[in-house]
């Protein structure tokens, strides 16, 4: 089990960037792959993205494909999702997530209390 705690979040316009961290405790955190979902109000959690446990592979979602980067520092048992050419669209709670096996998109056992990021247009 690893404990997950997101930051970042926060209000930015239109175009603009963020960076959302997602630090983890425990000594395995190198073993999990990590995943980014979101959740907008009144809608479902879905799947932003997701790194390897080596962080040399990474998968997205087509809606933030280009625009959104994840990248992981093992030693500082911490991943990261930047965020550039945000749309309001991207307006939601962002939670980390940890996975030890399943495809990219599944087997999340873990998770973050979320943050908030609010894009205004």
């Amino acid at each position: 089990q690893v404990q997950l705690v997101e930051s970042g979040g926060g209000l930015v316009q239109a175009g603009g960037s963020l960076r959302l961290s997602c630090a983890a405790s425990g000594r395995t955190f190198s073993s999990y792959r990590m995943g980014w979902f979101r959740q907008a109000p009144g809608k479902e959690r879905e799947f932003v993205g997701a790194i390897s446990w080596s962080g040399s592979t990474t998968w997205y979602a087509d809606s933030v494909k280009g625009r959104f980067t994840i990248s992981r520092d093992n030693a500082k048992n911490t991943v990261y999702l930047q965020m550039n050419s945000l749309k309001p669209e991207d307006t939601a709670v962002y939670y980390c997530a940890a996975a030890l096996g399943g495809r990219p998109r599944e087997g999340y056992a873990d998770w973050g209390q979320g943050t908030q990021v609010t894009v205004s247009s």
